[in-house]
């Protein structure tokens, strides 16, 4: 293969606070802190990374992109992510078998939790 996925980029106005968050919400490791760019990967080898850059402006419209997780326990998962300062997010899913959530930032992602994990090709 010739592409390599290297990274997601994440805008936000505290890369520093948001990587570190992440970091320890998904147990990645700290790869570069930088004072205008935090990366954290899965491993110091491994990628792809999550790369947060500064941006001077806030967020104005609904984000392109969100992280799916599968989590093994989805409830204790959910608690763990809301004591780590992430919050309840509505946006729009009804009653679905997964909760939708947000870190400060407004960066969204969702947990599923009703599909066994070895059923997923």
């Amino acid at each position: 293969m010739t592409l390599v996925w290297e990274q997601v980029m994440v805008d936000s106005a505290d890369p520093e606070t948001l990587g570190r968050w992440w970091a320890e919400a998904l147990g990645w490791v700290v790869v570069n802190d930088a004072p205008d760019e935090f990366e954290i990967r899965p491993a110091p080898d491994r990628r792809p990374g999550l790369l947060f850059t500064t941006v001077p402006e806030s967020k104005t419209v609904k984000n392109r992109l969100h992280l799916d997780f599968r989590p093994d326990d989805q409830k204790a998962e959910v608690a763990r992510l809301l004591a780590l300062g992430a919050r309840h997010a509505d946006v729009g899913q009804g009653e679905q078998p997964y909760r939708s959530a947000a870190r400060r930032s407004n960066i969204r992602w969702a947990e599923a939790g009703a599909v066994p994990r070895d059923a997923v090709p």
